[in-house]
């Protein structure tokens, strides 16, 4: 017990320090390159901390078991906006760009609601049938590589990466965000490993440790990367984390896993396909109804109650 607490500490730490050098050798990039802070919170930060997702995904498809690919994907991208995007904008309310309204939180919807439908008896080669086709992953893999493509091209700020960027030289910012990531990554697994050692010497269940350390385990970056954002008041390099890692979560991911092999939603329920379509709704409705620019911290209120009544359910009905 006392060797867990040790190694859940350290993880912690790993954590919390990684995600501070991500942060700040993302942004040195962003200057550097002459690239908004979203488009590498979107790329870099939202591919690198979604890594964990894409490893538990396509070893769950190589393995056969769809389950864990849908369920992990569904699960995480559910935690990133309710929770994650909840605790970032009550920190600090999150501003929104034009090109977020018209581009990224559309897409992202659009994306989402296309999953529910492809995966809900709608799938492209499969009507009738609760299936992720091999061709609908691969039209998933096209879209992420269009949209990939389309945000280098179009997300260069009015600075010039000619222009002399103060501060650390590029190795350095590099190695911050290797190493970040790095730490991130390493510090998720030991604290979801350890913690679930210590909740099953406490006595604690195995569903309720799936649902509760397991399901948001390997969104640990994505939180950590975000709450340092907000603190070093970086709110579009936490938006562009959020957004990005969901749409790498449901293109790339889901798209390589259904590639490897057909993914089956028989065991996702309405409820599930609810939380997930309300994250998407409540993103889209707080930054384009009502025309604010910002994700403010009453939106940030209602994105963490709709979380903590999802885990209610889930640990109702296990």
């Amino acid at each position: 017990m006392i060797l867990d607490i040790v190694w859940l500490i350290l993880g912690l730490a790993l954590i919390v320090y990684g995600a501070d050098w991500l942060v700040d050798g993302a942004s040195s990039l962003a200057r550097r390159w002459g690239l908004s802070e979203f488009v590498i919170g979107l790329t870099i930060v939202g591919m690198g901390t979604s890594a964990p997702e894409m490893v538990v995904s396509v070893i769950g498809a190589i393995q056969g078991n769809a389950d864990v690919a849908v369920g992990n994907v569904i699960g995480s991208n559910i935690f990133n906006v309710l929770l994650i995007l909840g605790i970032t904008a009550l920190i600090l309310p999150i501003p929104v760009t034009r090109e977020n309204i018209r581009r990224d939180v559309p897409l992202n919807l659009f994306v989402t609601g296309l999953l529910i439908l492809l995966g809900m008896k709608l799938s492209i080669f499969s009507i009738g049938e609760n299936l992720l086709s091999r061709w609908d992953g691969a039209l998933f893999l096209l879209l992420f590589i269009a949209y990939m493509v389309f945000c280098f091209r179009s997300g260069k700020t009015e600075e010039s990466s000619s222009v002399d960027v103060p501060g650390r030289k590029l190795w350095v910012s590099l190695l911050m965000v290797a190493g970040g990531l790095g730490a991130l990554i390493l510090g998720g697994r030991l604290f979801v490993d350890n913690a679930t050692d210590i909740a099953r010497l406490l006595g604690v269940s195995d569903k309720f440790i799936a649902v509760t350390i397991l399901a948001g385990g390997t969104s640990l970056p994505e939180l950590a990367t975000c709450i340092a954002a907000a603190i070093k008041k970086k709110g579009q390099l936490a938006l562009g984390n959020v957004i990005g890692s969901n749409l790498f979560n449901i293109l790339l991911i889901l798209g390589t896993s259904a590639v490897i092999t057909p993914l089956s939603f028989q065991d996702i329920d309405w409820v599930d396909l609810s939380a997930l379509a309300l994250s998407a709704l409540y993103l889209g409705t707080s930054v384009i109804v009502g025309r604010r620019r910002v994700v403010d911290r009453l939106d940030g209120v209602l994105f963490f109650l709709t979380w903590i009544a999802y885990m209610a359910y889930l640990i109702i009905t296990l």
